[in-house]
Order: structure tokens, then sequence, then C-alpha cells
């Protein structure tokens, strides 16, 4: 057997993240050798899900692989967020010249993923979809029957009632889920925080804060 080539996976910290994770080091091909974060300055949150950066730290210790963040203005423009990704690009060019792949999580947005491959349309790397196309109820039900523990941290209300911000990703949040949702929540109807499952040496421990409701839109869930 071929040696693995090694691969920086894009991670949010969040379920879709760490399926991808799993399934690449389940896989012969690639070996992950690094999670790939935006951050956002101030905040030191992960962009989006408003995870703490000590969350972030933490996930990526429990799981053995070192972490290279996006660091990221607040109110951030594309062009700046591209500009940004580029320069950790940079670094992982310049620190393992050997990485020629990164990974993403993502599931069936078409536009997304043909976002990511002009992304690094010409910077060396390529792109790598561990779990595009896999049934998104088959994954939400195999991520819970794998063990993984998550809590949504994110919901979009207008999607989802805010109730949804807070609770365990489990059978119940599935059987509660509205029919217009997508079990992975892959067009944006929420965001996860994985504390525990599969690769985690130990649980990453947390307790539920208070809940935020930003841009009149979006509801998320405070881990402390």
């Amino acid at each position: 057997m071929s040696e693995r080539k090694p691969v920086f996976l894009s991670w949010s910290g969040g379920k879709d993240s760490a399926l991808a994770l799993s399934a690449l080091r389940r896989g012969t091909e690639f070996e992950v050798v690094g999670l790939l974060t935006s951050v956002t300055r101030g905040y030191d949150r992960i962009s989006v899900h408003g995870v703490r950066r000590s969350l972030l730290h933490a996930q990526a210790e429990s799981l053995g692989l070192p972490l290279q963040e996006i660091l990221l203005d607040q109110n951030c423009t594309n062009e700046s967020y591209e500009a940004a990704f580029h320069q950790a690009l940079q670094t992982i060019r310049e620190t393992r010249p050997e990485v020629a792949h990164i990974a993403f999580g993502d599931l069936f947005l078409e536009d997304v993923r043909a976002y990511r491959e002009r992304l690094l349309k010409g910077t060396g790397f390529d792109p790598v979809f561990p779990i595009w196309g896999v049934d998104t109820a088959q994954l939400a039900r195999s991520f819970i029957s794998d063990g993984y523990r998550a809590r949504l941290v994110c919901v979009d209300t207008t999607q989802l009632d805010e109730s949804f911000a807070g609770r365990e990703f489990d059978p119940s949040l599935l059987a509660d889920l509205p029919a217009t949702a997508d079990p992975c929540g892959e067009r944006g109807e929420f965001h996860t925080f994985v504390s525990s499952g599969p690769g985690f040496a130990l649980p990453v421990s947390y307790q539920t804060g208070e809940r935020v409701l930003r841009e009149q839109r979006f509801m998320y869930c405070d881990l402390i």
C-alpha cells in the first residue's frame, strides 16, 4: 500500500467536520495532519458558529491534531476572508511543504463546493470532499449511533424555531426537526459543536450559557 497523502481538514468544530475527519481516517488515501479553522479576532470565537476559541483548542488537543487558524476581523468582507484564507495556506505551505490537499465537510451544495474549488485554484492545494453526496439523514443517524455528542450552538430563526438553540443533537432533536430542515443543517439551519466521540482522546467539557439573538436572526447558545 502506498503512503497516505497528508491533508489538512477545514474544521468548524461541528458534526460535519467530525464526520469528514472520521471518513478520512477510515479511508486509505489520506492522513489528516492538521485542522484549519476560521477565528474572529476580538470575539475569540469560531467564525459563524460562535464557539469560544478555548473550546476549539480543547477539541484539537483531544483529537491530537495541530491547529492552523484563519484570523478574521470583525465584520469581515469576503475579500478579506479570502486573503486571510490564502495567508493560512501560505503558512501551511511553509511549515508543512508536503501537504497538497485541503479537505472539506460539504455535503451537497454545488455552489459551496464550486466556491471551495475556485478558492484553491492556483494555490498548489487540491480540494477533497470525503462525505460529499452521502445521504444526510443517514449521516445524522450514523453520527449519533457512532457515539458522537454534539449540541446546537447557532440556529437560523428564519428556518428553525429559536428553541432549538442549545439542544443536544440526538434522536429526539431529529424527530422534532421540521420536514423543511436538512437533518445535518446543510442549508445553514443550524450549527453544532462536537464535544466527544470517535477520535477524541477525552470529552471536551463545557457548560451551556446564555442564549443571544444576533442580527435579529441567529440565536446563539454560548458554551463555557
